[in-house]
């Protein structure tokens, strides 16, 4: 028999509790969010769905309360300042200062997108999400210097060219394979979605959600970011001219 979000409210609002998040994930399974309540408390609440719906199986039961909630942030927070600190020294040593700074914007743009959507859907913002956005940060990262790396090459060969053809020309040189790479990355993502479970389902949706973002993102969003800078810095490369004159014989 098939239970609705609606029963489970009702039952829920026996003991003041309406307010609570239910999360139907798939049928006859919930993710029930409530304010903190006791151990007593727990077992009426278990007591009435028992009673009123159907016998069920209490999968997993956590309690975050405000002591865990900021050791999580505090994690979260240390986890991701390490990271983009080893990226701008990595980026630095083998690129330019200015390029680490871009592709700090462009990855803090890509954690953005997957928290923002998670807030939208209301969804836990969990330790395998901020494993999830750690994986897209170096994902993200992968693409943006692959681009960065054919910039610099082109830059070294090609000098008569204006610095926003040189950028355009990166891009186009590397596109195939940023997409082919997006592609064989996201196929097995779906099937973690669709087939991993409840208990994954998130950490792939966070995933996939980052590899799209961070696929445009290496494209659409540091390249332009590059150009600004040298147009704000004025550091625009420009080609040059040899003239060369015959001495009389």
């Amino acid at each position: 028999e098939s239970i609705s979000t609606t029963e489970v409210r009702n039952v829920l609002s026996e003991f003041n509790l309406s307010q609570s998040t239910i999360q139907n994930l798939s049928g006859n399974e919930f993710v029930i969010r409530t304010e903190k309540i006791d151990s007593e408390q727990r077992k009426g609440i278990l007591s009435a769905f028992r009673k009123n719906l159907a016998d069920l199986e209490i999968l997993r039961v956590e309690t975050v309360g405000p002591v865990i909630g900021e050791n999580l942030k505090r994690l979260a927070l240390y986890a991701l300042l390490f990271a983009f600190a080893g990226i701008i020294l990595y980026i630095t040593m083998r690129f330019e200062f200015k390029f680490s700074i871009i592709s700090i914007l462009a990855l803090s743009h890509d954690c953005l997108i997957v928290l923002g959507i998670f807030s939208f859907l209301q969804k836990e913002i969990t330790i395998s999400i901020i494993a999830a956005v750690l994986t897209i940060i170096g994902y993200s990262l992968n693409n943006t210097i692959v681009i960065l790396d054919r910039l610099r090459e082109n830059i070294k060969f090609k000098t008569r060219e204006p610095f926003e053809n040189l950028i355009n020309m990166s891009i186009n040189q590397s596109l195939s394979r940023t997409i082919n790479t997006a592609l064989t990355t996201i196929i097995p993502i779906l099937a973690l979605y669709f087939f991993g479970g409840n208990i994954l389902s998130d950490f792939a949706l966070a995933l996939f959600l980052g590899m799209i973002a961070g696929t445009y993102s290496s494209i659409f969003v540091a390249s332009p970011l590059l150009l600004e800078w040298n147009k704000i810095f004025k550091i625009h490369q420009k080609g040059f001219r040899i003239t060369v004159k015959k001495g009389k014989k």
